[in-house]
């Protein structure tokens, strides 16, 4: 069996880079938080989603198999709040914003996942979760509610790094009179509005950090999966509530890499309602089209902050532009002078390619090597007599490169009356027709022959 390429990830837990070693040997499972479908997604529910569709992509060019969880939450206040508004059921109201959304994610050419569950599927398997934490003591009733018993399990915070103490001291979280503690989180909710369950602990539905760690269990069959993650801001409490969930009842820390997504800003400052500058995704696709987001949301180191503006979407689009001409050139001129010969890689450039985005997906790095292939091919299509099996392996490394990057690169179609089109030009040039030439010239750009 081939080895396999190594990758290294940061992962957030042990706060460094770390090499990826699968539990299952050749296979990568791993899970991202969805979306919650109240409402169309916006441009910074799409960044984690092109990073870990990047992820998946990587690992797939490096030989791993890969089953790529990410979920609907289609049960929260926010839904209710929503379908009693616009007069429909939550399942009419979640569906409707499930379909725009899997629209956009085509349309951004976001690979197949290996399922999309939804929490309104796992009731039973979320309520047989919670009766056993509150068989094993880790978890209480109050009133109505199940509560998660925080000090019943070690480390709470480690992920996150933040204090018990500090948290006590009322830092990030809200007061309940029915817990035993502040830090405690709620399994359960007793509820008479909306959509309801029915559970011996008593009817309602469950808690948002309860649900992503059942379908976990339930759709990989596992308790400790290979990667898990999602946007900066669900690290607390989010997955810190998950991984003591996980801790209790399995005790697993629910996945062996944690990544988190930096934050998008608009123009430097906070995306929010109250600002009024949230750009919904289908809109921002349908504006700057899906190649300019990709190109623009993956050239930043995924961890860090990113700043939307109108200037840097326009570099993205033109970086794509020069790649998309480059391919052209390159297909154009194999095509007019009838190259049939083996496709090959350029081995360095395609290894100093994957050398980066195995680094903890450093794709600006990547796209210096893809950057070299464009200026060595436009100097070598210059040439009088061009190599063409060159010219052949810098568009076949090319496309492989965009394809692992999730660009859509167009592949023109060329004719026969192309071809003698542009056997007139040359015809022509060589007769010193220059009128002529020049009209068979602006013809040729025009149909990216040149």
């Amino acid at each position: 069996m081939e080895e396999l390429r190594k990758i290294r990830l940061y992962d957030t837990y042990r706060a460094k880079k770390v090499e990826l070693e699968p539990i299952c040997p050749g296979q990568v499972d791993m899970y991202c938080c969805g979306p919650t479908v109240y409402n169309y997604a916006h441009i910074g529910n799409i960044r984690p989603v092109l990073t870990f569709d990047l992820l998946q992509r990587v690992l797939i060019e490096c030989g791993y198999k890969v089953r790529l969880v990410s979920n609907y939450t289609d049960i929260d206040d926010k839904i209710i709040n929503g379908a009693i508004a616009e007069g429909k059921t939550e399942r009419e109201l979640s569906e409707g914003y499930i379909a725009s959304y899997e629209d956009t994610l085509n349309q951004l050419n976001v690979g197949k996942y290996y399922d999309h569950p939804k929490v309104s599927n796992y009731i039973p398997e979320i309520i047989t979760f919670i009766d056993k934490l509150l068989a094993t003591g880790h978890a209480y009733k109050a009133n109505g509610n199940v509560f998660f018993r925080v000090s019943s399990v070690s480390d709470y915070g480690a992920l996150s790094k933040i204090k018990v103490d500090d948290l006590l001291a009322g830092a990030r979280i809200e007061t309940d009179e029915d817990k035993e503690s502040p830090l405690d989180f709620a399994l359960w909710k007793n509820t008479d509005k909306g959509i309801k369950f029915d559970a011996d602990f008593g009817a309602g539905r469950p808690g948002w950090h309860t649900e992503c760690l059942v379908m976990i269990e339930k759709v990989f069959g596992k308790t400790l999966i290979d990667i898990h993650g999602g946007g900066f801001d669900l690290k607390f409490p989010h997955h810190e509530n998950e991984i003591a969930q996980s801790r209790a009842a399995n005790g697993t820390q629910l996945a062996n890499i944690w990544m988190h997504v930096g934050f998008l800003n608009m123009n430097d400052e906070k995306m929010s309602k109250s600002l009024g500058n949230i750009i919904l995704a289908k809109d921002a696709v349908a504006k700057y089209g899906a190649n300019a987001l990709r190109l623009f949301f993956l050239s930043t180191k995924y961890e860090a902050p990113i700043n939307f503006t109108e200037l840097a979407i326009e570099q993205a689009q033109k970086s794509f532009d020069k790649y998309q001409d480059a391919v052209d050139k390159l297909s154009a001129k194999l095509f007019l002078s009838n190259y049939s010969g083996e496709e090959k890689l350029i081995d360095d450039l395609y290894n100093e390619f994957m050398d980066a985005l195995t680094d903890d997906l450093n794709v600006a790095n990547s796209l210096v090597a893809v950057e070299k292939i464009v200026k060595l091919s436009n100097t070598e299509i210059r040439k009088r007599e061009p190599d063409l099996s060159l010219l052949s392996s810098y568009l076949f490394t090319l496309k492989r490169m965009f394809g692992i990057l999730g660009l859509r690169i167009e592949n023109r179609k060329y004719s026969e009356d192309d071809r003698k089109v542009y056997i007139d030009y040359i015809e022509s040039r060589n007769n010193k027709d220059f009128e002529k030439s020049d009209i068979l010239r602006k013809e040729l750009i025009s149909r990216h022959l040149m």
